[in-house]
């Protein structure tokens, strides 16, 4: 199965607060998968980082915001089937 950036982001700080082994539990993973993401976090990590440029700077904010907005969408389109299903009774 094919996880996100921010699930994966997100599930690396639970497992950070948590343990490795709740955190996959809480979250219906496998515990080897969760480990693995922990030990490549923490092998990048050890990798020294190239300074990043303006384009490349832009390109992370505009992908951060279009899956904010893509969030957005799909909370709005739930709303509008809840109200519509409401209004034909």
């Amino acid at each position: 199965m094919k996880y996100s950036k921010d699930f994966k982001e997100e599930a690396l700080k639970l497992s950070d607060e948590v343990s490795v082994k709740k955190a996959a539990a809480q979250l219906g993973l496998p515990y080897y998968t969760l480990s693995d993401w922990r030990n490549k976090r923490k092998e990048e990590m050890k990798r020294p980082r190239l300074p990043e440029t303006e384009a490349e700077k832009r390109i992370r904010e505009l992908e951060k915001e279009n899956a904010e907005l893509k969030t957005a969408n799909e909370i709005l389109k739930d709303a509008l089937g809840f109200f519509a299903k409401d209004r034909k009774k």
